[in-house]
């Protein structure tokens, strides 16, 4: 386990009518400030390993870069907590581009809010892989067998990148964006398509999830646990099948069930 990730502290438990001192392992939080050109662009509270995947997937998601070969220098410095990201291309970023909120549309159906650079990065799936009932069970079970951290913690989000057979990469956050920015930008520093994968999440399909994976480019997001109604409308336009509340042999698929056969 890595020492950075949890930390152990004293405690007082109470169970059975009785109060006694144990010890417990928790996860830890780290605020990382990154810089982009030289000015503050955010700061992210997150589970500290696999920091640059986490810095190069989250700037892809918002629209700052698109490929790792944008990045002239990448600069970590974990005692201060902070990151360094230099361009090829040097500027100013406009900060309001990244946070104003807009009308619009997924593909020219429905409306809906979103941030102004959702609109210009979210992918509508165009993938046509399918799934069979029994993998989309046995893939969750892997994916929470691999996590040591939330065994250990309960604290953490996991994300996994999965093809139609098995678990390829797992990720661990204390953010659920966090965990699913980390996969992405392990597939842009390493080459990896994810045109025919897939995502299992441990959290809450929200709005801000579902577009997250759109962004990333998979067509199918299986979770543990709930969509919301939301994420189901941006599902249905994004033409991405969203599953939810994977567990004890039974899930419910929300949206596009004709990628799952069986």
């Amino acid at each position: 386990m890595n020492d950075k990730v949890t930390a152990v502290r004293e405690i007082w438990r109470y169970e059975q009518g009785e109060m006694s001192r144990q010890t417990d392992r928790m996860v830890t939080e780290y605020p990382l400030t990154v810089m982009v050109n030289g000015s503050e662009f955010v700061t992210l509270v997150c589970t500290p390993e696999h920091i640059k995947e986490l810095v190069i997937g989250f700037l892809a998601s918002e629209g700052v870069i698109r490929f790792q070969k944008e990045i002239k220098r990448f600069t970590i410095d974990e005692s201060l907590g902070f990151v360094y990201v230099d361009l090829v291309h040097p500027g100013t970023l406009d900060q309001q581009e990244y946070t104003k909120r807009v009308i619009g549309s997924c593909c020219g159906k429905g409306r809906h809010f979103y941030f102004q650079q959702d609109v210009k990065t979210a992918k509508t799936a165009v993938s046509q892989i399918k799934i069979s009932p029994e993998t989309c069970l046995a893939l969750m079970k892997d994916m929470q067998k691999e996590s040591g951290t939330f065994q250990e913690t309960g604290g953490v989000h996991n994300a996994a990148l999965c093809d139609t057979e098995k678990v390829l990469l797992m990720r661990t956050d204390i953010g659920r964006h966090n965990a699913l920015d980390k996969l992405y930008g392990h597939c842009l520093l390493n080459g990896i398509s994810v045109r025919d994968k897939l995502i299992v999440f441990s959290g809450r399909i929200s709005s801000e999830v579902l577009v997250k994976a759109a962004k990333i480019g998979v067509s199918i997001v299986i979770s543990k646990s709930a969509p919301t109604e939301l994420a189901i409308q941006m599902a249905e336009e994004l033409n991405i099948t969203a599953i939810g509340f994977v567990r004890n042999g039974s899930f419910n698929v929300y949206t596009h069930p004709e990628r799952i056969w069986g």
